[in-house]
């Protein structure tokens, strides 16, 4: 029971955040607050001259507010599960590897391990990326697991 609560918990934790910052960056407050992030991480600035700022941020919320609603989905299907899993572990990778790219610790205060405010955000995706191969692992399983318990069934 407490390992079903947890489960739940985790799920709409990772949903809600994927939702909510997803629909802000249609928002010009988040396409601004982007602008550091995605320029000082190399492997991303091509986003812009490519999309344009606008254009990546939109993108971003597209492909977040998809995830969080085929996590919504994901425990009826278990392909929605894998896609959302896959598509959720992806965007947390990309995310923690601005921790590389983007001063993240509070200068003022002697640096480690002290995060400053980019930090402080960045670093619950952390978590999330947990979280993200859970769903997308325990999805693998179902359906893998799918057919071959009901050929067992039908025996």
């Amino acid at each position: 029971m407490i390992r079903q609560a947890g489960r739940i918990v985790a799920l709409v934790g990772v949903v809600l955040v994927l939702l909510l910052i997803g629909i802000l960056k249609f928002m010009q407050i988040e396409i601004d607050a982007l602008k550091p992030l995605i320029s000082g991480t190399p492997w991303l600035a091509w986003l812009y001259p490519a999309l344009g700022e606008a254009g990546t941020s939109y993108l971003l919320s597209t492909v977040e507010i998809a995830t969080a609603l085929l996590l919504i989905a994901s425990p009826w299907s278990p392909r929605a599960g894998v896609a959302g899993g896959a598509l959720a572990t992806l965007t947390f990778i990309v995310t923690i590897t601005l921790l590389l790219a983007v001063p993240i610790w509070e200068a003022g205060s002697g640096g480690f391990p002290w995060l400053n405010a980019t930090g402080s955000f960045l670093i619950k995706d952390v978590a999330l990326l947990g979280i993200a191969l859970f769903v997308l692992g325990e999805s693998l399983d179902r359906v893998v697991d799918g057919p071959i318990k009901a050929q067992s069934i039908r025996r």
